[in-house]
């Protein structure tokens, strides 16, 4: 009876963990509007907070399963959190400077600081909590199902963050980092109650084996492993391009910041409808087959997005924050479709990690670092669709996020199939 109340909290603990990594890391998005502001910034360097906390997974992927192995998962998360406090305050920190006096790149260089320190905050976090949620959760479908439910929290916060967001940028012209420091100081204040939290909960651990980095080889020798570490590299660009690139695309297309993030905060509260619903059905429906029907409504989502005319225009609800009156917003009408796959990318983290680590047996503590290493995928496809976005527009750069689904298609069928 004991055990099973000890598991439930070491349960609850890895979910509000998760809930926190959501909110952190969303915070990068909104804030490539603020870094437009500063001056003639190109799509490619406005997402340079998406490149500090995703790089930061290249980093500290591995090293993350190293200090499990070591200290276990609670003094780890310790660790962890104690960088993110750091980084926050260098991220609040790069709003004391001014763009006219002290110039742009001391801002951009003490703000990628801040956010390459949360970023190797998020990547331990990550360790800690989806290997932590598969043990709790029985292995299998029974670790799906739980990790999908904290997938559920995951999505709420990211809701809450882009709200919160869009109501702090009241003039994406004269937007200005320093307009952050409310979400910020929330996000510290998350990090200071975890610690606290995590400090006085017992958690009963396994035995961590030493890490051994020459079975890295070994564990990218499984076929269905090596080509799992290459999907999750490419839905980190789906995850967070369609979100980043609507978002932007709205401002651009003269909607307030306030009401851009209401509609994009449609697409993380789809997101964890669809958790919710994953969580669900997670101990009767296989990985493969959640993986095989979200890729493929994400490319009709997606392609309707880019094909549907721009010219039909549907009503959305939004609220003037300075008034606190309600308004509407004509948006349109494949924007829609773009963020509906939030019900389609809330189940692929936690299905493929499911598909990838399969029969992996002893590898599979490298295997998860190996993961958090690939997620570093999302400063790469950030990049790639940038750019494309500064060539030749906002919808032709989704094309990205369709290359994206169709090799999560391909994996769901054929990449995941376990070879002896």
């Amino acid at each position: 009876m004991a055990k099973q109340a000890k598991q439930w909290g070491a349960i609850i603990v890895m979910i509000a963990l998760f809930a926190m990594i959501a909110f952190v890391t969303n915070l990068c998005s909104p804030m490539a509007t603020i870094i437009k502001a500063q001056g003639p910034i190109s799509n490619v360097l406005a997402q340079i907070g998406n490149y500090g906390n995703f790089v930061a997974y290249l980093v500290m992927g591995i090293p993350a399963g190293m200090l499990i192995s070591k200290f276990g998962y609670k003094k780890t998360a310790l660790i962890g959190l104690c960088v993110g406090i750091a980084g926050i305050l260098i991220q609040w920190a790069s709003g004391f400077f001014d763009p006219a006096t002290d110039g742009v790149g001391t801002i951009f260089g003490v703000y990628l600081c801040g956010a390459f320190l949360a970023g190797l905050c998020m990547c331990i976090l990550n360790c800690v909590v989806n290997p932590m949620l598969n043990l709790l959760g029985g292995g299998g479908n029974g670790g799906n199902q739980l990790i999908q439910v904290g997938g559920v929290f995951n999505s709420a916060a990211a809701v809450g963050c882009y709200i919160l967001m869009g109501a702090l940028i009241a003039d994406p012209l004269k937007a200005k980092m320093a307009d952050a420091t409310p979400a910020l100081m929330i996000a510290l204040a998350i990090f200071v109650i975890a610690f606290i939290v995590i400090c006085f909960t017992k958690i009963d651990e396994p035995e961590q084996a030493p890490v051994d980095l020459s079975m890295i080889p070994k564990a990218l020798a499984f076929r269905h492993f090596a080509l799992g570490a290459l999907a999750i590299f490419l839905y980190m660009g789906i995850e967070v391009g369609v979100p980043n690139f609507v978002n932007l695309y709205l401002i651009d297309s003269d909607v307030t910041p306030a009401i851009a993030g209401l509609l994009v905060a449609v697409y993380w509260a789809s997101m964890m409808i669809g958790r919710f619903v994953g969580a669900s059905i997670g101990s009767k429906v296989s990985a493969r087959a959640m993986v095989t029907i979200v890729s493929t409504a994400t490319l009709l989502l997606v392609g309707f997005g880019i094909f549907a005319p721009t010219d039909i225009l549907v009503p959305f609800p939004g609220v003037n924050w300075s008034t606190l009156t309600v308004i509407t917003q004509d948006v349109p009408v494949g924007i829609f479709a773009m963020l509906l796959v939030g019900l389609c990318t809330s189940v692929m983290w936690g299905a493929i990690f499911d598909m990838a680590v399969e029969g992996l047996g002893k590898y599979t503590a490298i295997a998860s670092g190996i993961f958090m290493t690939m997620v570093f995928g999302c400063a790469v496809m950030m990049g790639i669709q940038g750019f494309v976005a500064d060539i030749a527009g906002y919808m032709t750069s989704f094309w990205v996020v369709m290359f994206c689904a169709a090799y999560l298609l391909f994996y769901a069928q054929i990449g995941s199939r376990v070879k002896k």
